[in-house]
């Protein structure tokens, strides 16, 4: 479930960042905000396995960062 939400914001920031580039910011700050709040909680579990918690919050994060800056990056690339 958590996975496909992830997906779903991924998507939705994939598309928000190709239609409007400068609008897709906030969205994307706020979305990293939340994932980096909840890796830093998961993070202070002891040992390993707070490396281990935080990992899924660490990734899901890549991928926001990732699909907002392919958007735009498309976006440069239109011909109009």
């Amino acid at each position: 479930m958590v996975v496909a939400g992830i997906v779903a914001v991924c998507v939705v920031l994939l598309v928000l960042a190709f239609l409007v580039p400068r609008l897709s910011r906030h969205p994307e700050r706020g979305t990293q905000r939340t994932l980096g709040a909840g890796s830093q909680a998961a993070g202070k579990a002891p040992g390993p396995l707070g490396r281990w918690l935080s990992k899924p919050f660490h990734s899901s994060s890549r991928a926001v960062s990732r699909s907002g800056s392919t958007g735009r990056k498309a976006r440069g690339r239109m011909p109009f």
